[in-house]
């Protein structure tokens, strides 16, 4: 299980990459650190983009990362099938990217969310879920200003019936994003993102409501050490 080698990505702004790499080590695969200057991905099986305030937000949250010299080597080894995840932060990167489709834009609200969010897991086909049931409802951390998740009705539509939807709000829209989408995948199902913590409920000893966020680290795990 050792030889499952998970890269870590920091930006200057990232805040949640140390809790990414300790729920990685937890289930027994490798943490990579993988610095936003860096042009090579140390040849690791996975890449996990975390929470933050990559560059300070500027432009647009995740708009300055998609140029980072990192992102020249992600981008292309992800559409070639490189599982990715991408939480908070990450998912913006990865939407701004055009990794994934759509765009995460200011809460409903115009207010700072910071709570247990309850969501239902409405797919497994990717390797980030599999160790979920369809329709099993988890609780993880949010903490987000721009959340909601927004896309053209034709998007919308395409991520409907492709089972792209990979997790939706329950108990209340935090953000108002559409549909009640909490996370998203690629069609290919290799790349997810979405915006709650699952890097923050790996453990009791935080405090965290639930270990739910420890079955995305214990599929990707299966996923690699099976391949």
């Amino acid at each position: 299980m050792s030889a499952a080698r998970v890269g870590v990505v920091t930006f200057p702004g990232t805040l949640d990459d140390q809790d990414a790499a300790r729920a990685v080590r937890l289930v027994g695969a490798e943490a990579v650190p993988l610095w936003h200057a860096d042009h090579d991905l140390k040849g690791v099986d996975a890449v996990f983009l975390p929470g933050g305030f990559s560059y300070g937000d500027y432009l647009r949250c995740g708009a300055i990362s998609r140029f980072a010299p990192l992102m020249e080597e992600l981008v292309p080894a992800a559409r070639a099938g490189l599982p990715v995840l991408g939480t908070c932060n990450g998912f913006q990167i990865l939407c701004e990217a055009h990794l994934l489709p759509g765009a995460l834009t200011r809460n409903g609200s115009l207010h700072y969310v910071c709570r247990d969010q309850r969501i239902r897991v409405d797919s497994t086909d990717t390797p980030w879920t599999s160790d979920f049931a369809v329709g099993q409802e988890i609780v993880l951390p949010i903490k987000h200003g721009e959340g909601r998740y927004v896309a053209d009705d034709d998007t919308l539509a395409a991520l409907e019936s492709n089972g792209q939807v990979v997790f939706r709000y329950l108990d209340g829209n935090p953000n108002g994003s559409l549909n009640d989408i909490a996370g998203i995948s690629n069609e290919a199902g290799n790349i997810v993102g979405l915006m709650p913590h699952p890097e923050h409920a790996v453990e009791d000893l935080v405090g965290a409501p639930s270990t739910d966020g420890r079955g995305f680290f214990t599929s990707i795990l299966r996923k690699l050490v099976n391949t």
